[in-house]
């Protein structure tokens, strides 16, 4: 009889998991987008950097990060691997160039700069130093708007006549920075815009040209409350979109026209898990609707973790953010004059 084998005992293999650190503790980073975060099973929050260190000490003890500083080249010299940036806007040019020179994956919030020409240097570092730079544009992440990337792509609506989006809610001017020109670059257009535009460029295509306009409708303040804007898109049809700080009661929606039929994208634009509605009626067809409720940050971070971890490609790369900044910019230039 042959001798029994001993079974050999394998251990778990333990993935590594990918080591971030957050600059900037808003209220987005401590009520959005770190509560989503924990949900990440491949990442883990290192190190907090504010240029307050009782703010960045209270993030990081409520998220479990073992370093919190004050001092951001002390913060990129911690054992961290990529970086979610959630400073004021007028921060992100020197932070992403720093944390490029460090050799950190990047993950910016919107817009990415204050200026185009800002964007363009740091898309040009990140290239230089090999690291990967995205976007918060948490809105191509959902699954409704991936699945009405597919149907245009097939061609199922036909020839692309126009897309239209609202962006609308009610943000009464306080001291927040947003509301300061110096520090946002802007008001509605640069905050709700820049998801409008790069959701148009992503479902249309890139655009060739914009018009439009940007008031103060109902709050006076250093930035505008409202902006609106038609888009023309190189393969052929138009895009418009319409974003506002001043609606109480917005009912914001997606319409994509096409030759053969429309689909309508309803409370896409709403909270961070609420249900969405897809409609298609097309030529001759009953109609068909399509409900999805989805954590769209969630997927964004999944899909970004992969891209960092495993050196996967990026469905926003920082050219998006490049280009997304000079439409804003072109649209300000022509409707101030």
């Amino acid at each position: 009889m042959e001798p029994k084998l001993k079974r050999l005992r394998q251990s778990a293999v333990i993935p590594k998991k990918l080591k971030w650190g957050v600059a900037g503790c808003g209220h987005f980073l401590e009520n959005t987008f770190l509560p989503t975060f924990q949900h990440l099973k491949k990442s883990k929050l290192i190190s907090v950097y504010s240029s307050n260190i009782s703010r960045a000490n209270f993030i990081a003890d409520k998220f479990n990060a073992s370093e919190s500083f004050n001092d951001y080249n002390e913060f990129l010299r911690s054992d961290i691997e990529a970086v979610y940036i959630s400073s004021k806007n007028s921060d992100h040019y020197w932070q992403v160039i720093e944390a490029a020179k460090a050799g950190k994956h990047i993950l910016c919030e919107k817009p990415l700069a204050m200026t185009a020409r800002e964007a363009q240097k740091m898309v040009d570092i990140c290239n230089k130093k090999n690291v990967k730079l995205t976007i918060n544009y948490v809105f191509r992440y959902h699954p409704i708007i991936k699945k009405t990337k597919e149907l245009i792509d097939s061609n199922l609506l036909g020839k692309l006549i126009s897309i239209s989006a609202n962006f609308n809610i009610d943000f009464k001017p306080n001291d927040n920075f947003r509301f300061i020109r110096e520090q946002s670059g802007g008001g509605a257009l640069r905050d709700l815009g820049t998801h409008t535009i790069d959701m148009l460029r992503y479902l249309g295509g890139e655009i060739t040209d914009i018009q439009g306009v940007i008031d103060n409708v109902v709050y006076i303040g250093e930035v505008e409350d409202f902006a609106s804007a038609i888009v023309r898109f190189e393969s052929g049809g138009y895009g418009g979109f319409n974003v506002s700080y001043n609606v109480q009661n917005p009912h914001n929606r997606i319409e994509i026209l096409g030759f053969n039929g429309v689909i309508v994208i309803e409370n896409l634009i709403a909270g961070k898990n609420a249900t969405a509605k897809m409609t298609i009626h097309l030529k001759n067809e009953a109609k068909r609707a399509f409900r999805r409720r989805a954590n769209r940050q969630l997927y964004l971070l999944r899909s970004v973790q992969k891209a960092f971890h495993k050196d996967k490609p990026l469905l926003v790369t920082g050219y998006d953010g490049l280009v997304n900044m000079r439409l804003m910019e072109e649209l300000e230039k022509k409707a101030r004059g």
